[in-house]
C-alpha cells in the first residue's frame, strides 16, 4: 500500500520513490497547518519527522478506505510519532494505468493529549 510506503524512512528519504507515489497535482495540509505542494514535498520530505533512518518512525493504526468514485480512494487512519498522535486522511487517485494510484491530497490533524 502506497500510504504505508510513504511512512517508511527509506521511502521518505528517496526523492525518486516519493515522486512515484505522489500525484503531480499533490497538496498537503500538514499537522503543523502548513500547506505543501508536490515540489515542496519532494524537496523537503527527507527532512521531515519520520524521514531519518536513526529517528522515530510513524506507527499507523486503524487504516480504513472508501472508494469514492472509480479511481479515487479516501483513506483515514491515525499515527503516533515520538509520542505525538495525529489523525490523517488521504485521497489516492488513478490518472492512468501506467502510473497507478498516487496520493493526490493529504491532511494531518494533531490529537491533543488526553483525547480519545
Amino acid at each position: 500500500m502506497g500510504e504505508l510506503r510513504l511512512l517508511s524512512p527509506a521511502v521518505r528519504s528517496s526523492r525518486t520513490e516519493t515522486a512515484r507515489l505522489l500525484d503531480p497535482e499533490f497538496t498537503e495540509v500538514g499537522a503543523s497547518g502548513r500547506r505543501y505542494t508536490y515540489a515542496e514535498m519532494l524537496a523537503e520530505l527527507s527532512g521531515h519527522p519520520g524521514g531519518g533512518a536513526d529517528g522515530p518512525v510513524y506507527e499507523p493504526s486503524g487504516i480504513t478506505g472508501v472508494l469514492l468514485a472509480p479511481g479515487l480512494v479516501h483513506l483515514t487512519y491515525e499515527t503516533v510519532l515520538d509520542g505525538r498522535r495525529a489523525r490523517r486522511c488521504s485521497l489516492w487517485r488513478r490518472r492512468d494505468e501506467e502510473s497507478g494510484r498516487r496520493m493526490y491530497y493529504h491532511q494531518g490533524t494533531p490529537v491533543p493529549s488526553g483525547t480519545a
